[in-house]
């Protein structure tokens, strides 16, 4: 299934420039469309504040900076996604292969989350700030709500990706969707390894290894035994550098993401750990 829409979340913050690199990269390389998309403080949620007890001329004043800060911020960040667009060959137009923009203003997680619905995939930046603090309002809830791939940018993005592309793979429903979600690039990658850990891994991946083969993909498998005190992300993470990836796909599952996650809890060290880009499907 082709990659033919790319939403990418971008705050403004760290995080951004990272996930408007390589969502433009990525969208330039398959010939997809990319979304920009940014979330501006409500007004109307500052103004219910401001009345509780703060109902004063000088409320409207603090009320009116906000608003006039916000939409500042919203406007260099918009210049921020555009520069990185037209690096990259893409016309702010409508249409495969150039870029466009959208802001709303509101609650962010369930925005986002919302927008995805109507996209292909979706970037979300992972701030420096937040490096081994895995948890995230916009992550979750855009696993969990949009029923879309999640890519996560670090703010430093690599030179390429998906050149070399690591797959985290335990037989589950979850890494069968990262897989399908990932194979407009697995189909181009140059080396795909698949990587599985002996006592989490569901099922020998032969049989995955045969489907990719049907899909013209000679991937290679990598095995790495349970080593005590080490947990599985950490190990998945270590295999995929070892294999020179630029990118890691695994699935993601649970009630609650970052406490009920592949391999016993390996999404949340590897979202926590990883400078790699990582693709996430629940």
């Amino acid at each position: 299934m082709a990659t033919k829409t790319i939403l990418v979340a971008v705050s403004g913050g760290t995080a951004s420039d990272g996930a408007a690199e390589i969502g433009c990269r990525l969208a330039q390389r398959l010939g997809a469309h990319v979304e920009g998309f940014h979330v501006k403080v409500d007004p109307a949620q500052i103004l219910t504040l401001a009345s509780d007890g703060f109902n004063t001329p000088m409320a409207g004043e603090w009320i009116d900076k906000i608003v006039a800060d916000a939409d500042e911020f919203a406007a260099k960040t918009k210049t921020s996604f555009a520069a990185a667009a037209q690096r990259h060959g893409l016309k702010m137009a409508a249409g495969p292969g150039a870029a466009s923009w959208r802001e709303e203003s509101g609650y962010g997680p369930a925005l986002v989350a919302n927008r995805a619905r109507f996209f292909d995939a979706v970037i979300l930046g992972r701030s420096e700030r937040v490096v081994q603090h895995a948890y995230s309002d916009t992550i979750e809830e855009t696993l969990k709500h949009s029923g879309r791939p999640v890519l996560l940018a670090p703010a430093k993005p690599p030179a390429v990706i998906g050149e070399t592309i690591a797959v985290g793979w335990n037989g589950s429903p979850e890494a069968v969707h990262a897989i399908a979600a990932t194979l407009p690039l697995l189909e181009k990658a140059k080396s795909v390894t698949v990587i599985t850990i002996a006592e989490a891994s569901g099922e020998a991946p032969t049989a995955l290894i045969e489907y990719f083969a049907a899909q013209g993909i000679a991937a290679k498998h990598r095995n790495s035994e349970p080593v005590k005190g080490v947990g599985a992300g950490e190990q998945l993470l270590a295999e995929a550098r070892d294999a020179g990836a630029d990118l890691l796909v695994m699935g993601a599952y649970g009630h609650r993401p970052w406490r009920e996650t592949l391999f016993g809890g390996a999404t949340r060290e590897v979202v926590g750990h990883s400078l790699l880009p990582v693709l996430l499907a629940h």
